[in-house]
């Protein structure tokens, strides 16, 4: 298992230049640059030269990649152009509400999706299955924008019974304000992903459900729950697990348009402040963590893997 993590690890480590490559080189594929952000339309040629060479952009694009590199594998992603502030900072003031949100989302996807799920698989073709079959189409069809603009006209205009924007209570701290806050924006996420996970687990159910160890089973008398909990679902586990993971790493760099929405103050958010204002250092580093979460759940994805079935041996 250790020299499989390993190897896992190393073959990362390439996905990772490439990407940090295409990162870096935003600064050169955007128009305008950073330089006329900062100096502005009037500006004299003695303005920009200074603000070029504040930002390192005179030197060779070799020597400002290899720095940039460097500066951020020792945890130094520059700092924003127009807060002043470290990258580093802003980005870890914003993680946790987005990590918070997106395990808020994911356990609503998972409450709703694994029932609907398993109900219609054990009724195929029946007329359960086909409602249960159209929730999951009708989630996946429903733009979450409008969805959250729905729930906010219901759940904050009409009911008042949340608030409309959303702000960041860290779980550990209050934890009923903190779902309060975060429920609509996780709803809205969770809905919507819970159409993705019941179809994947709803057709890697029917496809064990047809195989032999099940007709063995319940030719030996065995109850049915215990065949769907103790084998099928087991089994059934394995590309559910890998579209969990997928779906987990998408809430925390995808979840842009919903925390707009609500004005929720996670990653997204940030990211759509930096690009509106051009601050190319924190869009970086925005990418660059996101990136980098994205690899390291499908690592552990991987790694979970072994847990859920042995048969499968990472060597």
């Amino acid at each position: 298992m250790i020299s499989y993590l390993i190897r896992r690890i190393l073959q990362l480590v390439p996905v990772l230049l490439v990407a940090s490559v295409a990162i870096w080189a935003m600064l050169y594929a955007v128009p305008g640059g950073p330089v006329a952000m900062i100096v502005g339309q009037d500006a004299s040629q003695e303005q920009i030269d200074a603000a070029t060479r504040e930002l390192g952009l005179d030197r060779p694009l070799i020597v400002q990649y290899a720095d940039w590199v460097g500066n951020a594998v020792s945890g130094d992603l520059g700092k924003s152009i127009f807060s002043k502030e470290p990258v580093v900072k802003l980005i870890g003031q914003r993680l946790p509400a987005t990590i918070q949100l997106a395990v808020f989302s994911l356990l609503i996807a998972l409450i709703i999706s694994i029932p609907i799920a398993i109900i219609s698989a054990l009724n195929p073709g029946t007329w359960i299955d086909r409602v249960l079959s159209s929730w999951s189409a009708l989630a996946l069809a429903v733009p979450t924008f409008w969805l959250g603009i729905l729930l906010v006209l219901l759940f904050a205009v009409e009911l008042r019974w949340l608030p409309s924007a959303s702000r960041y209570i860290p779980f550990w701290t209050a934890p009923l304000d903190a779902m309060r806050n975060t429920f609509l924006p996780a709803l809205t996420l969770g809905v919507y992903v819970s159409g993705i996970l019941a179809r994947f687990l709803r057709a890697s159910l029917v496809g064990e459900l047809r195989s032999d160890y099940v007709r063995t089973a319940r030719s030996k008398g065995l109850p049915e729950r215990q065949i769907v909990g103790g084998h099928i679902m087991r089994n059934a586990l394995i590309p559910f697990v890998t579209i969990v993971g997928l779906m987990l790493a998408n809430f925390l760099g995808g979840s842009v348009v919903t925390e707009v929405v609500f004005t929720y103050p996670g990653l997204g958010r940030l990211l759509v402040q930096a690009i509106s204002t051009r601050d190319y250092p924190l869009i970086q580093g925005i990418i660059l963590v996101i990136i980098v979460i994205f690899m390291l759940i499908n690592l552990a994805v991987d790694m979970l893997y072994a847990y859920i079935d042995p048969r499968i041996e990472h060597k």
